[in-house]
């Protein structure tokens, strides 16, 4: 019977296929989530859309068979297809939302139900929950128990007080983390910041996060009639999860959260708890006006006094390297450099690329913001080798090709010393600031073989190091109060572009055009500040790209005036 069947995977990048399977979940009143990977089942040699289903990590989502056809074996001939494509990518648990009436076709494929609420049930087929529940008996200690689970996104002085409070009033406190992976601040990220700013507290213990901390992110609401029944149903799976595995596997009687003022959802879910009949929990009114989202929301450094304990700093401060570059690639339009419109004068780099490259670098702009967060400026050599992997790491996630090394210098010195200057005063001022990369830099050595090093040679420019060594002087002196004088303006970071680019001997100029098509540009950059117009940034790009002209070195410039003014503002 199955042979007169065929299953074709359903690129849902194109627009036809995303169009085909909206519509055919739509008559079974079923809505389309965002999913890796979407396989329909067809009769041979029809185009007719006969079922479906998806899978977005290792949850199966918006499944549906055509009503006439269900006691034909497709459903389960859909589910062996999409557990055989999660076990070829190397995923052998698989999770699965659905209605309660479909608990008996579900199970006849190997799932069994491990959460349940009214609405949805929430079955796997490995053996993924009792694993990861064993692991937090492994960490249980003797005594009573209480759990704080945490975003930490990033981890506040309000979080650090929550667990204070409620460490206070048990044996032992288990702080969970959320293990889902869409906050600004990496789970990875989160994690360390939550260890380290609980370290001083001697009986918490931070246990891993799982995917059974059912979040947001994995939980499907395509099969629940109102979207506004989501909540609710996703709060009971929840609850029922916790309750009946993960508290008893850490003898947890107590589950301690923090007052949620504004947040309407986190309301609702503590209210939840409130009268859920297996869960003690107690709530501890927040301290001042302390939230993760206002320091997300934070401009600057400064604006973050009283919100983070010291050990978050080092991953606020890489977190602002990080949007420097992001705000320096969305600066749009720039002459003969990648933006949100063209390439400029690139062939081998586009927007997705860059963004791609300053992804990669991100782990490593933390490494050297922990490591210059001490009372002593950390020695260059450690500071270059974590540059060196951070360079491959970038290699690596772009096929090679150099997107950000001229960027990655200069950006990583400034990460070591602001992060040196942050642990000292728990602030960052322009100064010591410079100072600092002073000193960092005058330990180093220039590197061979790179443009930079080639045009030095050649001609009176200096190149990346010598700069450092100088302390930045034109940022600090010029273009850092340029753009602080103008952040009123829409177009504050096209100008102050073109402002560095109206100053910046710049090497990569030099080293594609040469010394005199460089003083033309510096003419031309300062030429369009004095009578500043979109067109004729435009008209310049045009001008760049048939030039083969990219002022890399500005680019590099205007990310690091950025961060730092980000940083000592």
């Amino acid at each position: 019977m199955y042979s007169d069947f065929e299953i074709r995977q359903m690129p849902l990048s194109v627009k036809s296929c995303h169009d085909q399977v909206e519509q055919f979940l739509a008559q079974s009143g079923l809505r389309l989530e965002p999913v890796d990977y979407y396989a329909a089942i067809f009769a041979r040699g029809s185009d007719v859309m006969l079922g479906g289903g998806g899978l977005q990590g290792d949850v199966m989502k918006c499944i549906a068979v055509s009503p006439g056809l269900r006691d034909e074996g497709l459903c389960l001939m859909l589910i062996s297809h999409l557990i055989s494509t999660a076990q070829s990518s190397g995923i052998s648990s698989l999770k699965v939302y659905t209605k309660p009436s479909n608990e008996h076709i579900l199970a006849s494929a190997s799932f069994h139900t491990i959460a349940r609420a009214p609405e949805a049930i929430l079955m796997e087929n490995g053996y993924g929950l009792e694993q990861y529940c064993d692991y937090l008996k492994s960490l249980r200690r003797p005594g009573t128990g209480g759990i704080v689970v945490m975003n930490a996104n990033p981890f506040t002085l309000g979080h650090q007080y929550l667990v204070e409070q409620a460490a206070r009033h048990v044996d032992n406190l288990y702080v969970i983390l959320v293990a889902e992976d869409c906050s600004q601040y990496p789970y990875s990220e989160r994690l360390h910041m939550v260890k380290a700013g609980c370290r001083h507290v001697p009986n918490v213990v931070v246990c891993p996060g799982s995917s059974y901390a059912v979040s947001a992110a994995t939980f499907p609401t395509y099969f629940l009639k109102k979207i506004e029944d989501a909540t609710s149903t996703h709060i009971m799976l929840d609850l029922d999860l916790y309750t009946r595995h993960i508290a008893p596997a850490l003898g947890a009687t107590q589950r301690w959260v923090g007052s949620e003022p504004s947040d309407a959802s986190t309301r609702l879910y503590n209210e939840t708890m409130k009268s859920h009949p297996g869960i003690n929990l107690v709530e501890v009114p927040r301290t001042g006006n302390i939230s993760a989202s206002r320091v997300r929301k934070a401009t600057s450094l400064q604006a973050m006094q009283g919100l983070v304990p010291g050990t978050t700093l080092p991953h606020v401060i890489a977190d602002m390297a990080t949007r420097a570059l992001l705000a320096e690639l969305d600066a749009t339009p720039k002459p003969g450099l990648v933006d949100r419109h063209d390439n400029g004068a690139h062939h081998d780099m586009d927007y997705p690329l860059m963004s791609k490259s300053i992804e990669a670098l991100r782990p490593y702009f933390v490494r050297l913001a922990l490591m210059g967060y001490s009372a002593t400026l950390p020695a260059a050599a450690g500071v270059r080798q974590v540059g060196l992997e951070a360079e491959r790491a970038m290699l690596a996630a772009t096929g090679g090709v150099n997107t950000h090394k001229g960027a990655l210098f200069s950006m990583g010195l400034a990460v070591a010393a602001a992060a040196h200057q942050a642990c000292l005063n728990h602030r960052v001022e322009a100064q010591p600031l410079q100072q600092s990369i002073v000193a960092l830099a005058s330990q180093l050595t220039a590197a061979a073989g790179t443009h930079g090093a080639a045009v030095a040679s050649k001609t009176r420019v200096r190149g990346a190091l010598a700069m450092a060594q100088a302390g930045y002087e034109d940022l600090f002196d010029c273009w850092l109060p340029f753009l602080e004088d103008n952040l009123h303006d829409d177009n504050v970071m096209l100008k102050t572009l073109l402002l560095i680019m109206s100053q910046l001997d710049d090497t990569n100029v030099y080293y594609r055009r040469g010394a005199q098509v460089a003083m033309q540009v510096k003419e031309e950059a300062g030429s369009l500040l004095r009578n500043f117009s979109i067109a004729g940034l435009e008209q310049m790009n045009r001008e760049c790209i048939a030039g083969n002209i990219s002022p890399g070195g500005a680019a590099d410039m205007l990310s690091l005036t950025c961060f730092i003014h980000t940083i000592v503002r």
